[in-house]
């Protein structure tokens, strides 16, 4: 299947299928930043949770379109809270997990399960 191709406003055409976590989080950018910067991090967090929250409903009701819309929509919140703290959410990710699970550095990872120490 060839990838889908959309045009996001005066965005141009986005290849959906090949978009890396960094243009991911620039394209949220482009669409929300001026807003979500204006509002702040600490208020921009409150509407993170609500969509953590709306992710964990469609969690218990097992709606596969619902969860992958609220996926998506955890992902945006995060990667706006990202950009809002001049934090590059993919170098984020490689720096902490490149090397496996960050405590025990084993993929996969091999730590006792908290609470079961």
């Amino acid at each position: 299947m060839p990838p889908r191709r959309i045009t996001a406003g005066g965005l141009g055409t986005i290849l959906l299928q090949t978009m890396t976590i960094h243009e991911f989080q620039q394209l949220i950018e482009r669409i929300y930043y001026e807003r979500d910067s204006g509002r702040g991090l600490p208020a921009t967090f409150m509407w993170f949770t609500e969509e953590v929250g709306e992710l964990a409903q469609a969690l218990r009701e097992a709606d596969k379109q619902q969860l992958a819309e609220e996926f998506g929509d955890v992902l945006a919140w995060l990667c706006t809270m990202a950009s809002i703290a001049g934090i590059d959410l993919q170098q984020a990710a490689v720096n902490k997990y490149a090397q496996g699970c960050p405590k025990c550095h084993q993929t996969p990872c091999i730590c006792p399960e908290p609470g079961l120490r």
